[in-house]
């Protein structure tokens, strides 16, 4: 197995000192993202209270053409998570570039929202009543090192 074959199968590139980087939308980008969301002391206060699961779908991923994934959020902390959540609350739909803009704080949620770039669908309520968490995710997810 080459080099590119292992980094593939990893979803993964080497950093600068032989650490690795997650691949964007892979299960070890979510699992860093899990724990980087859970170590920001912003989302976290954002996230105190809060009981809500979000679906994300992006399509024109470049490895499989759609990616799913789920945010679990309740008792304080949040499980960023490949495949289906059972019963989410929201479901948000985009495409690969804008959740890629999204992720490198390119642009804000509202925005993407606003001019069409994003779909909601289910508990639209819930979701606005819970506007600094998006904020507080922008923040908290600006600092991870990605391989786009």
């Amino acid at each position: 197995m080459g080099a590119g074959e292992a980094v593939a199968i990893l979803g993964t590139r080497p950093r600068d000192k032989g650490a690795l980087v997650a691949s964007f939308l892979s299960p070890e980008w979510l699992a860093d993202l899990t724990t980087t969301l859970n170590a920001h002391a912003g989302f976290k206060a954002a996230i105190a209270n809060v009981d809500l699961t979000l679906q994300f779908v992006v399509s024109d991923a470049p490895v499989d053409k759609e990616s799913r994934y789920y945010f679990d959020i309740a008792d304080g902390s949040v499980l960023a998570a490949p495949g289906d959540a059972a019963e989410p609350d929201v479901t948000i739909t985009n495409n690969y570039e804008t959740a890629m803009a999204l992720s490198k704080g390119e642009t804000n949620t509202q925005m993407a929202f606003m001019t069409g770039k994003i779909k909601v669908t289910g508990n639209m309520a819930k979701l606005m009543m819970n506007q600094a968490m998006l904020t507080q995710f922008a923040a908290a997810a600006a600092g991870m090192k990605v391989d786009y």
